[in-house]
């Protein structure tokens, strides 16, 4: 029997990388899916963002696991839009169990004082208000259904200690530890699990891009992919640069499913070491 038969799971940033990997994952184990993103370019980001039919792409791969997935096109940061979108699909698929807000973007880098209140305010909107939306609208769906749940955010390495040239994005992944362990609070009495992922490199287009590379090679004027993977692996205690989708996406079919039924307010790293 598959760990998840007959439930279904909102994915948030489903388009591509770590979406697309979680909502493959949940299907092949019996999830039907919700499927979320946003189809325009998001600014200063330093790589383009998924697009219409990456999503339809994720979609397509879904059902051929012989799932149902709905597609939404909407932006985590407008609540009225992604609470309608996602009653509709709850409304068509009978309910809602699992919940992957994995949503969010990197930036280009910046020194602290020196981030503009638009790439500030962006990167908190999406990466912390944004995830907040997604559990906003979707929890009433689950504790309707009198069932118990799991919730799994996404944060980041970077949400458990600090790095240099991303002071907004590690505010952000920190900011959703804090939402995390009060969501498992008022939730444990509904049987609602809450958990977080906090990945190091995830090897998707969000850290292989240009930005990313300057990050980890400051002093490097025009860093490359082999550049990057060398100075990436430095910061890893395995001796890996980066890991990939499906590893975290297999910690997150772990955390959803009844193998981890008594575990809840847990920080989860896929860190290869990253954060020791």
């Amino acid at each position: 029997m598959p760990l998840l038969e007959g439930q279904v799971a909102l994915v948030t940033g489903a388009s591509r990388g770590q979406g697309r990997s979680h909502a493959i994952k949940l299907a092949s184990e019996g999830a039907h899916t919700i499927l979320v993103d946003v189809p325009r370019d998001i600014t200063d980001t330093g790589y383009p963002s998924g697009t219409v039919e990456e999503l339809a792409a994720t979609a397509a791969a879904v059902e051929q696991l012989g799932r149902h997935a709905i597609r939404i096109e909407a932006d985590v940061r407008d609540l009225d839009v992604l609470d309608k979108a996602v009653n509709d699909a709850v409304l068509e698929l009978g309910r809602l169990d699992i919940v992957a807000a994995n949503a969010g973007i990197a930036s280009k880098p910046y020194l602290s004082h020196e981030i503009s209140s638009q790439t500030w305010q962006q990167m908190v909107d999406i990466n912390l208000t944004g995830v907040w939306h997604t559990t906003t609208v979707a929890i009433p769906h689950i504790l309707a259904g009198q069932r118990g749940g799991a919730i799994v955010l996404t944060s980041s390495a970077a949400g458990l200690k600090g790095y240099a040239h991303i002071s907004h994005y590690t505010a952000a992944k920190h900011g959703l530890v804090g939402l995390m362990r009060s969501l498992a609070v008022e939730l444990a009495p509904h049987r609602i699990r809450v958990n977080s992922l906090h990945p190091t490199q995830v090897d998707t287009p969000m850290i292989q891009n240009e930005g990313t590379y300057r990050i980890f090679c400051p002093d490097n004027p025009h860093p490359t992919r082999a550049d990057f993977e060398i100075a990436s692996t430095a910061t890893n205690k395995l001796p890996v640069p980066w890991v990939e989708a499906e590893d975290v996406s297999n910690a997150l079919l772990f955390l959803v499913s009844d193998n981890a039924r008594y575990i809840t307010g847990a920080a989860l790293p896929v860190d290869a070491g990253t954060t020791l």
